[in-house]
Order: C-alpha cells, then sequence, then structure tokens
C-alpha cells in the first residue's frame, strides 16, 4: 500500500520530533487524504496526543507552512491551504434557504478525499467510512463465470473493437426487462450506458445543463455529486431531506426565486440518512417539478438493496421529467465500472452525443457479462444473500454504536447509518485515521463547509468493536 503509516514517533529516528510530525502531515496533505481547507489539530490537541510540548508542534506547522503546505488562521488554527479557485458565475458557488453574507467553500476535494482514502487503504483494518461493499462480501466466481461465458461463447469480436455508441444491446434489454421490476417503463431504445452511476449522472449534466444554472440537490447528500456540480460551474441549491423526502416548501420557494433546471436525488435508501421517498411526496417533488419545469435526475444506486415495491419518480411519471440512473458498483463489483440512465425517448440522442464526446463508448465485454449475470438471475440471487447479510450486519453494527454512546439520527436502513457522534467528527477522523480508521464525518455530506457531530457508517464495516472502543476513547478528547 502507498498510504502513509499512522504517525509512530521515536526519539531514535534519524530526524527531529518536529521534523517527524511535519513530514507526517506534509504526506497526508499531498496525498491528499487531507483535503484543502481542512483544519489540523489544535496545537495543544496535537501535542497531548503524541506527547510532545506545543513548541515542538508550532515547530512542525512552521515547517508546513514554510513549504506551503497549510496556512495560518488568526485564531482560529492552522488549515490546509486552499487550490486557487475561479470566480464569477461559473464558479458555482452554493446557494440555499439559509441566508448568508460569505457562502462557504463549496467541498469537493472533501469527497475525493475521502476516495483516496479508500483507495489508498489507511490500513488493514475494516473501514467504516467505505462507500461499497468488502471485498469478502462479494462473489468472485460469479464474476468470473460471467466473463468466461461471455468470451467462449458470445461474439469473438467483442472484445477486439468499440462498442455499441448506446451501450451493448444485449445489455439494454437485460435492463429494460429488470427496470420493470422496480415499475419504470422504458424500452432498450431508452436506455444509455455509461462507465459507471456517477458517469451517467455526468452525461446527463453536460447534456441537459449550462455553467450558471441552478440546481437543486439534497442536503445532506454526496459530497461527489455536489463537487461534480460545482466544477461544471452550477448553482447549487440544497433542499433539507427529511424522513418522508425533500422539504417540500424549501424546494417550492427555491423553485419560484432560482428557476432550477435540475432535481437530482437519491429517492431510495438515500445516501447518508437510508430513507426512502413516500408516495405521497413523489407525487408532490412530481407536481413542483412540472409546475416550475424543471427535470429529475433519480439516482437509484442502492436498488438492489431495497425492496423493489418502494416509490421511484421514474415509474410515477413514466420517464417524462424523470431520468433514472443506477449501475452495479454497489451489488457486483466497483470495479466492473458499468452504469446506465434511462431517459425520455428525446433526449436519448442527446445523451448519446455526450457520451461518445468522454468516453467514445463503453466496455462491451463487461457489460454482456453484467447482462449474462440479469439473464441467468445470478445477480438476483447474489443480491438475495447480501441483504441477508446486510440485515446481521446491520444489527450488530446498532447495538455496538448505542453501547458506546452514539445514536442514529434516521432509522437504520440500507447499507449506511447517519450517526451522532457527539463532537465534530472532522477532527475526530483525523484521530482515528492515525489509528487506521477511515472515517466519513458529516461535513462531507454538506454543501458548504460547517461543523456536524454526525457521521456515516458503513453496516458491513462497522461490526469491530475495536472501532467503537478507539471511537469512543478518541470522543474523550474533543
Amino acid at each position: 500500500m502507498n498510504a502513509p503509516e499512522p504517525i509512530a514517533l521515536t526519539r531514535a529516528a534519524g530526524a527531529t520530533l518536529t521534523e517527524q510530525i511535519a513530514a507526517h502531515f506534509g504526506e497526508r496533505i499531498r496525498q491528499r487524504l487531507l483535503a484543502p481547507g481542512s483544519r489540523l489539530p489544535s496545537v495543544r490537541d496535537c501535542a497531548r496526543r503524541h506527547a510532545v510540548s506545543p513548541h515542538t508542534v508550532v515547530a512542525a506547522y512552521d515547517q508546513l507552512l514554510a513549504q506551503g503546505l497549510v496556512e495560518a488562521r488568526r485564531q482560529r488554527g492552522f488549515f490546509v491551504r486552499e487550490s486557487p479557485r475561479p470566480t464569477g458565475p461559473a464558479a458555482g458557488a452554493a446557494i440555499g434557504p439559509r441566508p448568508t453574507a460569505a457562502p462557504t467553500r463549496v467541498a469537493p476535494v472533501d469527497a475525493t478525499a475521502l476516495i483516496r482514502g479508500m483507495f489508498h487503504g489507511v490500513s488493514d483494518l475494516p473501514a467504516p467510512g467505505l462507500g461499497t461493499l468488502p471485498p469478502d462480501w462479494l462473489d468472485l466466481p460469479l464474476l468470473a463465470s460471467a466473463l468466461r461465458r461471455v468470451l467462449s461463447h458470445g461474439d469473438s469480436a467483442l472484445a477486439l473493437q468499440y462498442g455499441q455508441p448506446a451501450g451493448d444491446s444485449r445489455l439494454r434489454e437485460a435492463l429494460a426487462t429488470k427496470l420493470a421490476d422496480f415499475g419504470v417503463r422504458a424500452r432498450a431504445a431508452q436506455i444509455v450506458t455509461a462507465t459507471g452511476a456517477t458517469h451517467a449522472l455526468d452525461i446527463v449534466s453536460r447534456a441537459l445543463l449550462s455553467p450558471g444554472d441552478a440546481v437543486l440537490v439534497d442536503e445532506p447528500g454526496w459530497a461527489v455529486e455536489y463537487a461534480r456540480l460545482t466544477q461544471l460551474g452550477m448553482r447549487l441549491l440544497p433542499v433539507p431531506r427529511g424522513a418522508d423526502g425533500p422539504d417540500l416548501g424549501v424546494m417550492a420557494a427555491l423553485a419560484r426565486e432560482h428557476r432550477p433546471r435540475l432535481y437530482v436525488t437519491v429517492s431510495v435508501l438515500h445516501n447518508p440518512t437510508g430513507h426512502s421517498l413516500t408516495l405521497g411526496q413523489a407525487h408532490q417533488v412530481l407536481k413542483l417539478a412540472e409546475a416550475h419545469d424543471f427535470r429529475i435526475v433519480e439516482d437509484d444506486t442502492y436498488a438492489h438493496l431495497a425492496p423493489a415495491h418502494l416509490p421511484r419518480l421514474a415509474a410515477l411519471d413514466g420517464l417524462q421529467r424523470t431520468l433514472y440512473v443506477s449501475g452495479f458498483s454497489k451489488i457486483l463489483t466497483p470495479s466492473w465500472r458499468v452504469g446506465y440512465v434511462a431517459a425520455p425517448p428525446d433526449l436519448v440522442e442527446r445523451l448519446i452525443d455526450v457520451k461518445l464526446l468522454s468516453t467514445l463508448t463503453t466496455p462491451a465485454v463487461l457489460e454482456q457479462a453484467v447482462a449474462h449475470c440479469l439473464e441467468q438471475g445470478s445477480l438476483r440471487r447474489h443480491a438475495e444473500r447480501v441483504v441477508a447479510r446486510l440485515d446481521g450486519a446491520r444489527d450488530r453494527s446498532v447495538q455496538l454504536a448505542l453501547a458506546h454512546g452514539c445514536r442514529f439520527v434516521a432509522p437504520p436502513q440500507g447499507l449506511f447509518g447517519w450517526v451522532d457522534a457527539g463532537c465534530d467528527t472532522e477532527p475526530l477522523s483525523l484521530d482515528l485515521l492515525d489509528q487506521g480508521w477511515l472515517l466519513a464525518p458529516g461535513h462531507l455530506f454538506h454543501a458548504t463547509r460547517r461543523p456536524s457531530s454526525l457521521m456515516r457508517i458503513n453496516f458491513a464495516t462497522s461490526q469491530d468493536a475495536r472501532f467503537w472502543k478507539a471511537l469512543a476513547s478518541a470522543r474523550q478528547n474533543h
């Protein structure tokens, strides 16, 4: 692994304690495991944690200042230096229902810091902040069998040429059949494949939006989506997400004032809360979309972990104003980047054009392997096993969380839990990172950076009592 080891200071090392501390934080910053804008531990906390004098920590932070890696903010502490940001309308400043004199920075790099932590592998310990199922929950023989079947019994030229512009026709037919299980009626001709659900969301945004357009987003929500839209120059309109769905009053007010072009939402097993949209709320959202003339992008990434009967916006409006996005990284494997969007017929060619300009085509071999898993029922059986295992993992994680003084602010459902740790989870996450535990602190799930006592846990990777003991110990210092 290329990740830095948890800090271990020694007076017998070839470097001074000051140099060791500076090197530790410097490596974290260079690998972007500490995102621009992140606050370093206070001098006093850092000194106490590593059993050194405050003078040693100040000297280490001074070295980081001299290297241009951090900046000192008067009476606030030391922060990872920001990258230069564009100004003007294309900068994508976040706005929302709460008045503010100077909106805080939208947090795109915070999301990539968490992703880099998952890619680097902070340690060999389970990662409570992981966004996918752990590898040992996935079915490697199923994947291998599907690939062998495609390569040995399929078109031999499949692996030697570009795929079809809209995506493999066999997969699109299988997806049309699968979508019917959720009540979404889409012909294969209405489906465009992508390299994962995130790419599908990007295709939709690039096809339908222009810099400066306003976009409604759930808050809390996933920082990657906030970051992606911000980088495209969009204005974010955060809508508070509750147990039944978005706050309709806030959504209506924002729609009247800002005339949004899109509403991007996870309606089923919302990330991070686990909430699912109710039927009544879904109808009201569709009425608002019609009244204010905006489209809805429904990200159903967690479809295979949820009951099929839960309301989907795309099912209720028949893919008129709604575009439906999903993929297979949460259930099959993150390494098979296969996603798709089902869209109104009049938008399909526009989506294909954007896809061709970004990736040319998508890998037909993997797409047919996914089609094989759908056609043979092996994906359905695998999903049933995962859901049953996840139910047990969720029960164990909830018991551990409650036993160690945490509480859930949303009923535990699906893959993720939304947990109140009782103190700001951003500095808490740095403490736990030193011990090899990767967290997903609450500030990641807001469109603008703010302190939060919440954190998202992955039930599949939060069953280790050592993590909860380490968390409880770290909370005593905050």
